[in-house]
């Protein structure tokens, strides 16, 4: 297996990775990146083979005794069902998809696009920034109306999910440990103070009178509602930004936004570039041999632009889909985004509005991705 450095947070890396995602998969179906000194998968085969692999989890069959300064952090992960495999993640799973169901999703639709439309209302003259004014409070007002908290506290929200998301950043420090930690135990009480009277049509409603009928434990349910947040709302926000920027750069912000592009957008440039999995018994695959406990990383920025999969990957291709492969920008298998059908609904409606009251959206600075890895999105969106 060759062997590759490259730093997640070298500046070069940060702002293009693509290159270096290309090396890996040259070298064959599974190749060593020292830095992270694990395996990792870049072709769109091998990483869809293995996001289904049921010989791979998310749960370590050793778990390490984590540091005291993270409690308030792990107490709520552990209890996350993207940590945990069945059965207790199907338990959990089919529990809130009762609550989370297709039909509650699709009605939020005319709220999404009215909600977009609010805030374009308030856009300023000259130059902005897109992700402060659109990017950023869309995906976290959405999820603080289908959870049932006031969206007046979307600020706290987002500071919540903001601080929590950077433990799984390469460049986290003591600090932002520290900061996490806190955060899951500010969010968790706040939950709490929610829990006593939540509204009643609200997804927490729903996730309570399932808890109420033993089904679901209190710190389930807490953890459920951080997950939709944090993982809805960081990867929405990516890939809206990345998407519009793409969009505008690829000279398509003309082009009608249809289901179709919204898949192109999530492939292209997609939100989230590693997911790990663990080893849960000795296995041979691709021709390496993982001991129990082994990682190995996928890579889904790097499968969404193998040229095996997709015709001139690195071109932004607004008719692409629907006959290219699905991308892997959700995941795949026991572990598939939950809450994707929520997410294409926002891109869809988010980029509708836009498109539709601001034809000329043209970028008054280059944009500057974030050094944010394992995440991918930018620093600002400055467009006027």
């Amino acid at each position: 297996m060759d062997r590759f450095d490259q730093s997640p947070t070298d500046p070069a890396f940060v702002q293009d990775p693509y290159p270096f995602y290309d090396r890996l998969r040259a070298a064959g179906p599974l190749a060593w990146w020292t830095d992270y000194e694990m395996p990792v998968a870049a072709s769109h085969a091998v990483v869809s083979a293995l996001l289904r692999d049921r010989r791979f989890g998310r749960e370590d069959p050793f778990p390490p005794v984590r540091p005291a300064h993270q409690a308030g952090f792990w107490s709520v992960e552990e209890h996350s069902m993207l940590e945990l495999e069945p059965p207790r993640h199907t338990r959990l799973r089919s529990q809130v998809l009762r609550a989370f169901t297709s039909r509650r999703v699709a009605a939020l639709g005319p709220e999404i696009a009215a909600l977009a439309h609010g805030l374009i209302d308030g856009f300023p003259a000259g130059a902005f920034d897109l992700l402060d004014a659109f990017a950023r409070p869309l995906p976290v007002r959405v999820i603080a109306r289908l959870l049932g908290v006031p969206e007046s506290d979307a600020p706290l929200l987002l500071g919540w999910s903001n601080a929590m998301v950077g433990m799984y950043q390469a460049c986290r420090t003591h600090a932002d440990e520290l900061a996490a930690a806190q955060a899951a135990t500010e969010f968790t009480a706040y939950l709490h103070d929610i829990f006593r009277a939540p509204p009643d049509d609200s997804l927490i409603a729903q996730l309570l009178a399932v808890a109420q009928d033993g089904k679901l434990s209190s710190e389930e349910v807490t953890a459920t509602c951080i997950l939709l947040l944090n993982a809805g709302h960081e990867a929405t926000v990516h890939t809206l930004g990345n998407g519009i920027s793409g969009l505008i750069a690829a000279g398509h912000w003309g082009t009608p936004v249809t289901p179709d592009l919204v898949e192109e957008v999530l492939r292209h440039d997609p939100p989230l570039h590693m997911f790990t999995r663990y080893a849960t018994e000795d296995v041979e695959v691709q021709g390496h041999r993982f001991a129990r406990g082994e990682q190995v990383g996928l890579l889904l920025g790097a499968a969404n632009r193998d040229p095996a999969a997709y015709a001139d990957p690195a071109t932004f291709d607004a008719t692409r889909f629907p006959d290219a492969p699905v991308s892997t920008s959700f995941g795949a298998g026991l572990h598939f985004c939950l809450g994707a059908p929520l997410a294409r609904l926002e891109l869809l409606h988010g980029l509708q509005a836009l498109r539709e009251r601001r034809p000329d959206l043209r970028l008054t600075e280059p944009p500057r991705y974030a050094d944010i890895y394992h995440f991918h999105g930018l620093r600002r969106l400055i467009v006027s």
